[in-house]
């Protein structure tokens, strides 16, 4: 696999030295400043190449949420301008073949609806969808005389004013009461209520004007995209408009221990039923994407039916004589979303690698993969005739939109949308380090100075374990888990990617599975071990281990298995008892790989690695943070660790938000949780 030096001459975006800062800044970086900051996403090149559309959010503190809008970036310079300032949120921009129309996702009608901008005569927005029924994502055709929406709707009912009125008519009654005869009752952090998404066709004429919609996915048990988290991306149009092909799982009684997503193609008016393109696969299909000639299809494939975290492997199959073929079978990475070069020779996608997220071009025909871009992380990105451009990020950079070549090169940066507000603001700087883990396989960690750093001085220690467990925490801006937080109240910070990992080869993230209080802390151990010895400025005698979801099972594991090893722990949404997770959990799935099958088959396993089995060695303080509407880790998990640390008499505190899921997405939450964790922070290892 060849790397280009694209990413490395990103100078100002990808500084990884350990060298004291050439230039003072009054402060340092606050989460204040990270819920304030403007969010770049989802890319969209127009065809001639010339601009760049994307969603920018801003964040409206007083209402407590984040606002986005449309802007415009001229790919070879100039200001981006804003696009839509209506009220409510705008987002999903997409082309009209002929650059004239971009439309959009738009709730500024108080209801969810595709919209329209001319860019050729100017004018305001006007709607192309007036549905009784709000639009969850949608797609147009190449020929722009169709678009397919995704909606939720009853599956029993035959047009969407049904739907509608039987949502009007529950909303009056006075009963409550749920009943169910089957799996998901909830998920994520929604209860089911007998609703799936659907997919639909709508004619598009020259007006904007749309017809009744067709359901082309009518017969299909199961949501088109899936839920809680598919999008646009799971399905696509042929070239000619034609035909549809989506992602859909069967849902059955299965759907909660099933991975098994398939392609469905079904003619674009609806007039035949769809039909399974990828039956014989019963593990996942996902993300289909036609040749720009229409002669193949390509898709992502995992190959172990109940694995979330498989490899996703690039599928081509050629319509024409139906033979199908893995392209790139040597690349050891897992595929992001595709995109076809115009000639249909490349496939453009990204995937994590070694501790970075980077985009890969990938020539059809040989298989071989090329790294575009280097350190840093690729957030969306869009192919056009002559440039790409893409969002990156990195520890210390929130997402901008870039431009490079089809080869790759220099990086041209295109929007700088926090410049101003970073502009006094001095980060850490950080670096990426390797040790011999278990079995002395090579790991990868990254350490992160406090922003104040001064050669000669000890600084208490952030030890950040990452969730998943199947991902990974490496050179990327996050707004959860954000190291230059730490590193701004005068914290030096360590994370390590640990077996189970991705990025590193399928056989390394696969390492975790049985073994989740195993490898990844042997891993832990020597890496923490690794770092004190390496890195002088760490003060090994005040640290703290922090965690969500995997990584909050992993503070539990450690509170039993190597509690003499911090001062203080943080738990976020963490599993403390396999069993009861089991039995609670929505996506069985997960478990029943992760242990060998369901509990009450393999029981042995789901105990092996059961941090409440060790609670009688608990000894070290506690902060406790969960979500009430985290179905993904019910919240009586984190009950239950709050529970034992009280009873055993350990210091300890739970910070519970009544309104958030498995993640504090809410701006004031999530300040309040960051001051929660620095006050506790600073009560156990000082800073």
């Amino acid at each position: 696999m060849r790397r280009s030096l694209a990413g490395i001459l990103l100078a100002f975006a990808t500084t990884t030295a350990m060298s004291t800062p050439t230039t003072d800044a009054p402060r340092p970086f606050t989460a204040d400043d990270l819920v304030r900051l403007e969010r770049v996403s989802d890319p969209q090149l127009s065809p001639d190449g010339k601009s760049v559309a994307y969603t920018l959010r801003r964040t409206d503190w007083d209402n407590n949420k984040g606002v986005l809008d449309l802007w415009l970036a001229p790919v070879d310079g100039g200001a981006p301008r804003q696009l839509t300032k209506a009220d409510g949120n705008h987002s999903e921009p997409r082309w009209s073949a002929d650059g004239r129309w971009l439309y959009f996702l738009s709730t500024r009608s108080g209801s969810a609806q595709i919209w329209r901008l001319d860019l050729a005569d100017g004018g305001d927005a006007r709607p192309v969808t007036e549905l009784p029924l709000p639009v969850s994502n949608y797609a147009l055709s190449p020929d722009g005389r169709r678009i397919a929406v995704s909606i939720d709707v009853f599956p029993d009912c035959k047009d969407l004013a049904c739907t509608k009125q039987r949502l009007d008519e529950r909303a009056k009654q006075k009963t409550t009461g749920m009943v169910f005869d089957k799996l998901f009752i909830r998920h994520w952090d929604t209860w089911k209520d007998g609703t799936r998404a659907q997919l639909f066709t709508l004619t598009l004429g020259d007006d904007g004007s749309t017809s009744d919609p067709v359901q082309v996915s009518r017969g299909i048990d199961g949501d088109a995209p899936s839920k809680p988290f598919g999008d646009a991306s799971e399905y696509t149009f042929s070239p000619d408009g034609k035909t549809v092909v989506f992602t859909a799982r069967i849902a059955g009684r299965t759907e909660a221990w099933s991975t098994n997503l398939d392609l469905w193609t079904v003619p674009a008016d609806g007039s035949q039923p769809p039909k399974n393109l990828t039956a014989p696969n019963e593990a996942v299909d996902i993300g289909p994407v036609f040749s720009p000639d229409g002669r193949f299809l390509v898709w992502r494939a995992m190959k172990r039916p109940g694995y979330e975290a498989d490899r996703l492997a690039i599928m081509l199959r050629d319509l024409k004589t139906g033979e199908t073929r893995e392209v790139a079978p040597g690349w050891d990475r897992s595929a992001g979303n595709l995109q076809f070069s115009a000639d249909g020779k490349t496939l453009y996608t990204s995937a994590d690698d070694v501790g970075s997220h980077r985009l890969f071009a990938i020539d059809i025909a040989s298989g071989e993969a090329t790294a575009l871009t280097g350190p840093g992380h690729v957030a969306g990105f869009s192919v056009g005739s002559e440039h790409i451009v893409y969002g990156f990020d990195t520890l210390t950079q929130p997402v901008d939109l870039y431009r490079i070549g089809h080869s790759g090169g220099e990086a041209t940066p295109l929007t700088q949308h926090n410049a101003a507000l970073l502009s006094d603001i001095h980060f850490g700087d950080y670096e990426q380090f390797s040790f011999a883990g278990w079995n002395d396989e090579t790991v990868y960690g990254y350490v992160v100075k406090p922003w104040n750093w001064s050669k000669g001085r000890k600084y208490p220690v952030a030890f950040i374990i990452h969730g998943g467990p199947q991902g990974s925490m490496g050179n990327d801006w996050h707004y959860r888990w954000n190291p230059s937080v730490y590193a701004a109240w005068g914290y030096a910070v360590v994370f390590i990617d640990f077996h189970g990992s991705t990025g590193y080869g399928q056989a390394f993230t696969d390492a975790i599975r049985g073994d989740w209080g195993g490898k990844p802390l042997v891993d832990l151990q020597k890496g923490w071990a690794h770092a004190l010895k390496t890195y002088d400025f760490l003060d090994g005698d005040k640290a703290a281990a922090l965690g969500a979801s995997y990584g909050g099972y992993m503070i539990n594991w450690i509170a039993g298995n190597w509690p003499d090893a911090f001062k203080a722990l943080v738990n976020h949404d963490g599993i403390f008892d396999n069993r009861s997770m089991y039995y609670t959990t929505e996506e069985l799935w997960f478990d029943e790989w992760e242990h060998g099958g369901p509990y009450f088959a393999n029981p042995q396993m789901h105990e092996k690695h059961n941090p409440a089995a060790h609670v009688a060695k608990w000894q070290t303080p506690m902060l406790v943070i969960h979500g009430e509407k985290d179905y993904r880790v019910p919240p009586e998990q984190g009950i239950a660790t709050f529970t034992a640390l009280q009873r055993r008499g350990i210091d300890s505190q739970l910070l519970i938000f009544p309104d958030e899921n498995h993640w504090v997405l809410k701006p004031q939450n999530s300040v309040q949780w960051h001051d929660t964790v620095r006050a506790w922070l600073q009560r156990w290892i000082g800073g």
